[in-house]
């Protein structure tokens, strides 16, 4: 017997089918539950149901089931429940139909407030399953585990929220669970991106249940709020979401919200990324470039397929806020050509960068950049995750003065992870000021030559915390002082040195403000030369 979207009684009087299967899965819990909602569609429609996005139907699939077809939607949703709900359940089966495109998901939802606020238990072809707290573009992971996801299966997803604390169950185990205060109550949602998919048997109780199956070791995701002693557990991160300091201070959404343009050449490129109306602005090919590109605040600038971007000439964010640059390869910037960096923060606040690919030729002795990546003049709530980094000296740079304490003392913040640093000499990064600057499972190799090479250096009263690295054949990991520079401070902990050199440290390093979730550093090799580059997301 199935459950319909009007019987809203006792759950137990659903019947012995139903019964079991919910045993099966492991939703026991208190026999006092109120049952909230629940809907298996048989009935052969979807009333009390409300869409946005993609096409909706309820379809025969073995029974009555619901169905969102269309993959090229991308964002389908349907709500159901009520906005007061607060502590309960919810469970349905999902069985994922097609994906378009690499990173797309579908899933459940809970505790929606809007259309584009809620926490989500998501699968996705990446093969995991994420739990969610969706801020419109903003993602942020309370956790996740690896996970086989398959078209034509069906998987029994379940999200149980009570007061601060959120869990993800699929099939009946606990795949991860976190703490977040954003969305006190709210709805449930089905819902699909770039993807197609059927849900079925959707039961919503009033009471969190217990697991039958013992937790994974995908823990809750906590903050120090001291200075770090102890490591977050370890689970690996997605590869899409944005992370750590871009989140703060209001998060950073770019141009989402604001129209698209497409461009294929320098000029058009300038022009579209110029003011400060939200745009996304799409690159497509390789643009040969003598003069720097100047990018204005809300603006994502994302390259098209994995070949897009510039060649010659760089990125300059100056005085702008709120800017997403992704997918986008950058060469052979020419000293003088602007600040001679790939990508220059210049007082800059709220910017990701993400999923790029940055490089020079060391080979042919010609004078490529300063920089790959500098952070300069007082930028704020920076995250670098998932970038390529490799074949030049002078990397990545945070601060670019010891006299410039005055402008950049309680700024700098800077999160860099998952990125490659291959064949990188110097400033992996290098830190003035900054305090916390957050350096965790990055992946250093052939970092080696020891007449000047290292990898991270704190300087200037920093402080930098390195945690969860992989470092090969690199002779410096970790530097406390450098060159005239007075010493800054560094904290380095469950780091893989694989024919590396000791690592330096000093003092402590401030309090990590953000929720993140951690990589054993034995895994960071494969994770992030897999994961890191262009052509990873879709542009």
């Amino acid at each position: 017997m199935r459950l319909r979207h009007h019987h809203r009684g006792a759950l137990a009087a659903a019947g012995a089918g139903l019964t079991a299967l919910l045993l099966a899965v492991g939703m026991t819990g208190n026999a006092a539950a109120a049952t909230l909602f629940g809907d298996t569609f048989d009935d052969g429609n979807a009333d009390g149901w409300s869409k946005s996005g993609g096409d909706w139907s309820v379809v025969t699939d073995g029974s009555p089931a619901y169905r969102q077809g269309n993959n090229a939607s991308e964002l389908a949703r349907a709500f159901a429940g009520q906005t007061g709900w607060t502590d309960y359940q919810v469970q349905a089966r999902v069985k994922p139909l097609s994906f378009n495109g690499a990173n797309r998901l579908v899933g459940l939802a809970s505790r929606s407030t809007s259309s584009t606020k809620m926490y989500r238990l998501a699968l996705t072809n990446t093969n995991r399953a994420e739990l969610q707290m969706v801020n419109g573009s903003q993602i942020s992971v309370l956790g996740s585990a690896a996970l086989t996801v398959a078209t034509g299966t069906w998987y029994t997803l379940r999200i149980e929220a009570s007061g601060s604390t959120i869990r993800g169950f699929v099939n009946g185990a606990q795949i991860a669970a976190g703490t977040d205060t954003a969305y006190a109550a709210g709805r449930i949602v089905l819902v699909t991106a770039y993807a197609s998919a059927v849900f079925d048997d959707v039961a919503v109780d009033g009471a969190g249940g217990t697991p039958t199956t013992p937790p994974t070791s995908s823990s809750p995701t906590t903050s120090p709020s001291t200075s770090p002693t102890t490591p977050p557990p370890t689970s690996p991160p997605p590869t899409t979401g944005l992370v750590g300091w871009a989140t703060q201070n209001g998060g950073t959404t770019g141009g989402a919200g604001g129209g698209t343009v497409t461009v294929s050449d320098p000029a058009a490129l300038a022009d579209a990324v110029e003011g400060d109306v939200a745009t996304t602005v799409r690159v497509n090919g390789n643009l040969t470039c003598s003069t720097e590109i100047r990018v204005g605040s809300n603006k994502t600038v994302v390259g098209v397929g994995a070949s897009s971007g510039l060649t010659g000439c760089g990125l300059n964010l100056r005085d702008a806020r709120n800017i997403v640059v992704r997918n986008v390869r950058i060469a052979k910037v020419r000293a003088g050509v602007g600040n001679g960096d790939a990508i220059h923060l210049d007082n800059s606040t709220n910017v990701w960068i993400d999923h790029n690919d940055l490089s020079s030729d060391t080979t042919s002795g010609t004078d490529y950049y300063d920089g790959l990546l500098d952070v300069t003049h007082g930028s704020n709530f920076v995250t670098v995750s998932w970038n390529r980094l490799h074949d030049h000296v002078k990397c990545s740079l945070v601060g670019h003065s010891d006299s410039n304490s005055g402008e950049d003392t309680g700024r700098l913040k800077v999160t860099y992870h998952h990125n490659v640093f291959s064949n990188c000499f110097q400033r992996n990064p290098r830190v003035r000021f900054g305090n916390p600057v957050h350096v965790f499972n990055n992946y250093y190799v052939n970092t080696a030559n020891p007449s000047y090479s290292y990898g991270i250096a704190t300087t200037c009263g920093a402080g930098v915390l390195v945690e969860g690295n992989s470092f090969e054949n690199m002779t410096d990991p970790t530097h406390v002082g450098e060159g005239s520079s007075p010493a800054g401070n560094l904290v380095e902990r469950n780091n893989l040195y694989v024919n590396s050199g000791a690592p330096q440290t000093a003092g402590g390093v401030a309090s990590i403000p953000y929720a993140y979730t951690l990589d054993a550093a034995s895994t960071v090799k494969a994770t992030v030369t897999a994961g890191a580059g262009t052509g990873k997301i879709s542009g």
